[in-house]
């Protein structure tokens, strides 16, 4: 049986059609290629998707419609494109010019350059070149993955042969074993892929004996074409390659052939410590489950086993996939400004943060009993959610978080867990408020303030209070306290794109939450007046430490999604299957070491970006807040010359109410729906909607300040 190959198939992306896309188009009706062009990438990756074409051309003169390397990785990063040629169509420089580097090109995964040169016969011959090398070597690797498709899908013995179905190589009895048990022997031939004369061609068959008369019955199985003599060593490579995961065990592989036994002695050997190997990772457990799994099942679940595999071998499985930038740029930019570590584009320029440690500018220590009489009346009302942080900022000065964290700390025994004084809990509070910037619209000492206010609140909450320890509090309480000290008012983008000293330090990642924790640590040792943890021993420090970091950590946006889903799947799902009356299983499930380090990120998550879920008046003041510390980002953004991470926060044209219905719809919702579904936070749902409410009706009416404008 000779395979014949459909024409090759060309796709030229071209944004605008001109006498280059012409000639290459010629050049294909030339050669006999079938092609089509696109004019977006969008198009582009939609068509060749479709098609699967065999050769690309981008177009990469003129930048200005988009950028080539763009599109290129947007193409090699689908499957078809492991088989495809891309060529990039570059412009001609002059002569006194220096040639450009062609490895910008290859590591974006082009394969190869073309210099614009608008003859039909000069595309001609370079579509011709590529044919006979690329594209055939290609076709060469295809054909061997069609042969290893064959043994990879069927339970019978293979046999590959040439044209007049001639064995020319290995042959012999093949024992295996199924994954059921069951013995397995077959008589096996194998032989490589011949190609002779240069003509393309390429025979597979499936041999396996009858039930009925044992007469061997052939059977085709997936057609390609490959050129070309394999060499020996190529020919040991296939005959002793067993790619069968459906049906055979290679633990219990075993061989007579006539010339194998060494060989297949060794792969036994390598295979077999594989598969001893003690050292598995979950996810790897998952999809052997699965692959045992696709075994028995129908063709259909198996191809969607396929589809779940996938996914699972991609590195973001927790965040969710956006529509286009038109759709919701509100929401495309909050994504890309909280959730990425910047755009990696060094300028050379450094952002430096202002420090504000200065101890001559913290206040004499209090006690409690010093508080001053209207400050003390605010504090009584801490424990309701409805709390009124920003009267206690300006009670107190814009230092709420010391006499805050003094009536918490108080409250929750954190001097007695600690074995420290009042006085050190006093200086160390003052040393962290001292090294918050309070020249931050937003990442001030009074967010640290409402954060700490809500994670106390919501450690009171009967079912988290029942899942913590006294740990736990203590490592919440601190966590709070600090999980944004020393915050420059900038993003993780701003400060990797303006290759800060700590994007640097930090290798972009996790920039500010690395930062927080780190500095917290550093602040609260330098000093013994103010080092809370000097009492504690050893081992009950490191404990504490390590949950203090992971909580300050778990505010980084990158891992929202991860974060948010782990808990719905480990403890929501869970306990709702289990029955109200049963405590003691639900109990189990809180508990375990694994769900209450779930808890806790979750809960200084949930306290992190509560405000939308705080009484109105609450809320619009900082969504006001939030939105003015962006709008100085995108300013300085655009005075510094660097990328702008959120563009639609700019102060003439942004609407806030848009961006709070984004980021409500986006990161709070679901976030505070799972969170109210464990701890039980009516009031706090009932604000949300509210607020939720709120930010529509200005939308509607098409206003974009905090308040509706005045009545006429």
């Amino acid at each position: 049986m000779r395979l014949t190959q459909e024409p090759i198939q060309v796709l030229l992306v071209f944004a605008k059609e001109d006498s280059q896309s012409d000639a290459f188009w010629w050049a294909c009706d030339r050669a006999g290629f079938r092609c089509n062009i696109a004019r977006t990438p969008e198009s582009a990756v939609e068509c060749f998707l479709d098609k699967h074409h065999e050769i690309v051309v981008i177009d990469g003169r003129h930048s200005r419609y988009f950028e080539p390397e763009a599109v290129c990785r947007l193409i090699r990063a689908t499957k078809p494109s492991e088989n495809t040629v891309l060529l990039a169509v570059v412009p001609q420089k002059p002569p006194d010019q220096e040639e450009p580097s062609v490895l910008p090109l290859l590591c974006a995964g082009f394969s190869r350059r073309y210099v614009e040169n608008s003859s039909v016969s000069a595309c001609y011959n370079e579509l011709i070149q590529i044919e006979h090398g690329e594209v055939r070597c290609q076709f060469k690797l295809r054909a061997c993955n069609s042969v290893f498709t064959a043994l990879e899908h069927c339970q019978e013995a293979v046999e590959i042969t040439s044209e007049d179905h001639v064995i020319q190589e290995w042959q012999g009895i093949y024992y295996a074993r199924k994954k059921s048990g069951d013995s397995i022997q077959q008589h096996v031939k194998i032989t490589p892929v011949i190609g002779q004369g240069g003509k393309i061609r390429h025979f597979v068959a499936i041999k396996r004996p009858h039930s009925d008369n044992n007469k061997q019955v052939h059977k085709f199985n997936k057609e390609e074409r490959c050129s070309g003599e394999h060499s020996q060593s190529e020919c040991h490579s296939l005959r002793h390659r067993d790619r069968r995961k459906d049906s055979v065990d290679a633990r219990s592989l075993s061989s007579r052939g006539s010339d194998a036994p060494s060989l297949q002695n060794r792969r036994y050997s390598s295979v077999a410590r594989i598969h001893s190997m003690t050292i598995e990772a979950p996810i790897t457990k998952v999809i052997n489950i699965i692959n045992a799994a696709q075994e028995s099942s129908p063709v259909t679940v198996a191809e969607a086993l396929d589809r779940v595999l996938e996914i699972l071998r991609t590195t973001e499985l927790y965040s969710p996939q956006l529509a286009s930038k038109e759709d919701d740029p509100h929401t495309n930019d909050l994504v890309g400004g909280l959730m990425s570590d910047g755009l990696r584009r060094l300028s050379g320029n450094e952002y430096v943060f202002s420090k504000n440690m200065s101890q001559s500018q913290l206040a004499i220590p209090v006690t409690l009993n010093d508080v001053p009489p209207s400050i003390a009346e605010m504090l009584d009302d801490e424990e309701r959610w409805e709390f009124n942080i920003l009267e206690l900022e300006a009670a107190t000065h814009k230092r709420p978080l010391t006499y805050l964290g003094l009536k918490i700390f108080t409250g929750f025994g954190v001097c007695e867990f600690l074995s420290c004084s009042e006085a050190t809990l006093r200086s160390w509070l003052q040393v962290i408020e001292g090294s918050y910037h309070a020249s931050n619209s937003y990442h001030n000492s009074t967010h640290a303030a409402d954060v700490l206010h809500a994670t106390a609140y919501f450690l009171r909450k009967e079912r988290v209070k029942s899942s913590l320890d006294q740990l736990d509090e203590v490592a919440a309480l601190i966590a709070a306290t600090v999980h944004d000290v020393d915050h420059p008012g900038r993003t993780n983008s701003f400060l990797c794109n303006a290759g800060s000293e700590l994007a640097i330090l930090y290798n972009d990642t996790a920039v500010l939450e690395s930062h927080h924790a780190a500095l917290a640590f550093q602040l609260t040792v330098r000093d013994s007046k103010s080092n809370i943890f000097k009492n504690i021993d050893r081992n009950q420090f490191r404990t504490l430490r390590q949950a203090i970091i992971d909580m300050v950590l778990a505010t980084e946006m990158t891992r929202h999604f991860e974060h948010v889903n782990k808990f719905v799947n480990s403890i929501n799902k869970p306990m709702a299957a289990i029955e109200d009356s049963d405590c003691e299983g639900q109990a189990n499930i809180r508990n375990s070491p694994e769900n209450r380090l779930l808890i806790k990120r979750m809960m200084i998550k949930c306290a992190d970006v509560a405000n939308p879920c705080r009484p109105l008046e609450l809320c619009i003041e900082w969504a006001g807040r939030i939105s003015e510390e962006y709008f100085a980002q995108t300013d300085e953004e655009k005075r510094q010359g660097l990328p702008v991470v959120m563009p639609v926060f700019d102060r003439n044209t942004c609407s806030v109410p848009k961006s709070q219905i984004s980021f409500i719809d986006y990161f709070i919702t679901d976030m505070f729906d799972a969170w109210d579904a464990f701890a039980s936070l009516p009031g706090l749902m009932e604000h949300l909607s509210e607020n939720y409410k709120y930010w529509k009706n200005l939308d509607e009416m098409k206003c974009k300040s905090l308040r509706p404008p005045p009545p006429p």
